[in-house]
């Protein structure tokens, strides 16, 4: 029987100084260095417990061990998927939706105009700490806009995630102080739609 994995921190697909001046290379190291790190490690943590508990028959609180996995494991998901769909700007970040995003965008949105518009609205007004995401729900073949709340919460069970942003504070503080909107701004010009429309078309192949 194959050894039991665990999760592992991905590294940038970019240097640490590349986003800048959107995202500086301290916020960026930061980030990942040390926030996203620390959900990895909490949820491997989770699963060494689960794993000792399960060989030696012991009893743990389910309800709350669960839950924090749950945490931990949406926090490592979403920032790996994020780091993934950001580049520097001008070498594939910034710009504009392509090829089959940018039509169905239109469709569902009317315009990538009134798509960023609304993405930015989730974004900035998600309660507390938290992402906006955009997905895509296969039973009524349309994009759309999900606010989570923390790394777990209003989230759409099996909706495929293409592009997130994260709002919680530790992603700009260096940068923007409590400017979140700023932050929000700047995302843009560093979005990379090439990645985000190749998630799309994964998808629609599966």
């Amino acid at each position: 029987m194959a050894a039991k994995k665990f999760y592992v921190l991905p590294d940038l697909p970019y240097g640490a100084d590349q986003l800048e001046p959107y995202i500086t290379e301290g916020q960026l190291k930061l980030h990942h260095d040390k926030h996203h790190i620390g959900y990895v490690n909490g949820a491997n943590a989770i699963l060494e417990k689960l794993d000792k508990a399960r060989k030696e028959g012991t009893d743990f609180d389910v309800k709350s061990t669960l839950k924090e996995l749950s945490f931990h494991v949406g926090g490592h998901i979403l920032h790996s998927l994020f780091w993934g769909n950001m580049a520097p700007a001008g070498k594939g970040g910034g710009g504009r939706p392509v090829g089959l995003l940018a039509e169905e965008i239109d469709r569902e949105f009317g315009s990538f105009e009134n798509f960023k518009k609304e993405f930015t609205k989730a974004a900035n007004s998600v309660e507390g700490s938290g992402w906006a995401a955009l997905t895509f729900c296969r039973q009524t073949s349309r994009l759309m806009i999900m606010q989570v709340e923390k790394h777990n919460v209003n989230v759409y069970p099996m909706f495929r995630i293409f592009l997130v942003i994260d709002v919680w504070e530790h992603a700009y503080y260096l940068d923007y102080k409590n400017e979140r909107g700023k932050f929000v701004d700047a995302f843009w010009n560093i979005v990379n739609w090439e990645e985000v429309n190749r998630r799309l078309e994964e998808l629609l192949k599966s």
